[in-house]
């Protein structure tokens, strides 16, 4: 049979073999060759790799002895093993789920309300035309991060506290002084508002760096067009930031049920615990204060499974928003 008869001999609609297969995959350099070529940025890499290896990695290590019932004397090989005796301890704790509850509570209130501010001062700032005024507007919103939270608080007290200005002008004029750094109904207006006020000038970097990126032809071109201010920053600033804005919100998810230790231990007992507990505060008082250092080491272990959980998830989202997210397998 020849090869024309074998051809009309295939049924009709059939595909060759070689259709729909993939193409072969081309060999990169080896390991070898690579380390060869790229042996001076590995060289450069080094001083950091140690140091997240002695004071990340490392210290990883240590969440073993959430399998344990341990005891600083006897050591992480003296300390009699437990199974997942601590973590059943752990998921029963009232105390446990109120300080998740309000972690999560916190850290949705300030991804709303915190998380939009420097997108809107950096653009703002932006917008400034005198060279000399944007400096001394940036180097203003960006002080108050420098402060310490016990400079913040103290602030706060001072000026909204029973015995604070706001309160002795209203004593002065007959009115009733401010109980809002006490009230425990009003802790997320307080906590949110330091924060933003603390950092929202520092976030503004970020921002400002993406908005220098944008091609400024685009807003000559589209002022030429016809287009206003609010539909340049509709169709060019917002796009051109929405790269950066993914990327922060995906490190912010992960970071979600880190809310913070300082600004919450300072404020604990002024607030009640009841508010004021979160999951950083619960794994202080559980290791150090108790002493039950297995339980803070089960509950940092699930702040971590989570958090990396979460990671995954909002960058997996974002590919499919058409995004590059923190990583992309190539």
């Amino acid at each position: 049979m020849t090869e024309r008869s074998r051809g009309a001999a295939r049924p009709s609609g059939g595909s060759p073999p070689e259709r729909g297969r993939r193409p072969p995959r081309r060999r990169g350099p080896s390991l070898g060759a690579r380390l060869r070529r790229d042996w001076q940025l590995l060289l450069m890499a080094l001083p950091a790799i140690g140091l997240l290896a002695v004071f990340h990695y490392v210290p990883t290590l240590g969440n073993v002895i959430a399998f344990q019932e341990y005891n600083p004397w006897d050591g992480i090989l003296g300390s009699p093993w437990v199974g997942l005796t601590q973590f059943e301890r752990l998921l029963t704790d009232p105390r446990f789920w109120n300080a998740v509850g309000n972690t999560l509570v916190i850290a949705s209130v300030q991804l709303v309300f915190f998380f939009p501010v420097p997108i809107a001062l950096a653009i703002l700032l932006d917008s400034v035309l005198s060279r000399r005024m944007r400096l001394v507007l940036q180097s203003v919103v960006y002080m108050p991060h420098f402060f310490s939270w016990v400079l913040v608080v103290t602030l706060f007290q001072q000026i909204l506290g029973g015995a604070g200005l706001v309160s002795q002008m209203l004593r002065q004029n007959g009115y009733a002084p401010l109980e809002i750094m006490t009230d425990p109904d009003a802790f997320l207006l307080v906590v949110t508002s330091q924060m933003i006020w603390k950092d929202a000038g520092w976030g503004t970097i970020i921002f400002l760096a993406a908005l220098a990126a944008i091609d400024q032809n685009l807003y000559e071109s589209a002022a030429v067009d016809g287009a206003g201010r609010w539909r340049r920053l509709w169709h060019i600033t917002l796009p051109g930031l929405r790269p950066v804005i993914v990327l922060l919100l995906i490190l912010k998810l992960g970071d979600i049920l880190n809310v913070g230790f300082e600004q919450f231990f300072l404020q604990r007992d002024a607030f009640g615990s009841g508010v004021s507990e979160v999951l950083d505060t619960f794994i202080y008082h559980q290791s150090l204060v108790t002493g039950n250092f297995g339980a803070g080491a089960v509950a940092g272990l699930l702040k971590g499974v989570v958090g990396l959980v979460l990671i995954l998830a909002a960058n997996k989202l974002a590919h499919m928003m058409g995004e590059n997210g923190i990583y992309r397998r190539a």
